[in-house]
């Protein structure tokens, strides 16, 4: 299945009070793995940005102003969304400025993206699972042990990278997300662009295989007679064993 790790930075809160989208930040996934395609811009907001808000993501006005407007970069941003699972923390935030910024467009066709994508909170789903505990993004780092140093100030692109290591591993998946080579070069635009693959050489050694001595494998056995006269059944790998011998027979 086709997901987008998303996440905004903005000129401030609420939607209602006029603030607007300042920075996208898109990773796409399938099949659990990243493709390395990213999407990733900052936006001129015409309007101020809260000091509030600069504290937590430091994008200055200064920086914005020679940046493109959402009416830009509104075509490429839907295509790359349209259709897939938007995986998005405290999603009701992010969701509600994007359909605000195609409702001003006078796109009402695109103002309600969930007619056009799935939507799944990881927020909502850390609640389930951790009751009364902190949930924010670096709590469910310090949780899941993902990696998050580098994450002094918010920021769109990093916080859906780290969001796609904590969803992997909130779902029990693989954990790290990073494609080999860290990093991205920009084109010019505020677009991050796709990191290559780096693959591994066809001619080097190849990983021994280190099979079990005769020892090992009777303290193995001498160890699951324990864990099956303590639990009074055969442990699973005793069963699976007994399951794969009967299949063969």
């Amino acid at each position: 299945m086709r997901s987008i790790v998303l996440d905004t930075e903005t000129t401030g809160m609420p939607v209602t009070d006029g603030h607007r989208i300042i920075e996208i930040g898109c990773v796409e996934l399938e099949g659990r793995r990243l493709t390395g395609r990213h999407f990733h811009v900052y936006l001129q907001p015409d309007r101020e940005i809260d000091e509030g808000a600069i504290a937590v993501h430091g994008i200055t006005n200064e920086f914005l102003q020679d940046k493109p407007r959402f009416k830009d970069v509104a075509e490429e941003f839907f295509e790359f969304i349209k259709g897939a699972q938007l995986i998005i923390h405290n999603a009701a935030f992010d969701v509600g400025f994007i359909n605000n910024e195609f409702a001003l467009l006078g796109q009402q066709d695109r103002a309600e993206i969930a007619d056009h994508c799935a939507i799944l909170d990881t927020l909502l789903m850390a609640r389930e699972r951790h009751p009364g505990q902190r949930n924010n993004l670096d709590a469910l780092c310090k949780r899941y042990d993902v990696d998050n140093s580098g994450r002094d100030l918010h920021g769109a692109l990093l916080d859906a990278e780290i969001l796609a290591d904590v969803y992997l591993a909130m779902t029990g998946g693989q954990t790290h997300l990073s494609l080999a080579g860290e990093g991205g070069e920009g084109d010019g635009s505020g677009r991050r662009q796709p990191t290559p693959i780096r693959r591994l050489p066809a001619e080097r050694a190849r990983t021994p295989v280190i099979r079990a001595s005769e020892a090992e494998l009777a303290a193995h056995a001498a160890r699951l007679a324990v864990i099956e006269k303590s639990a009074g059944a055969p442990p699973l790998w005793l069963q699976l064993e007994q399951a794969e011998g009967a299949s063969e027979a």
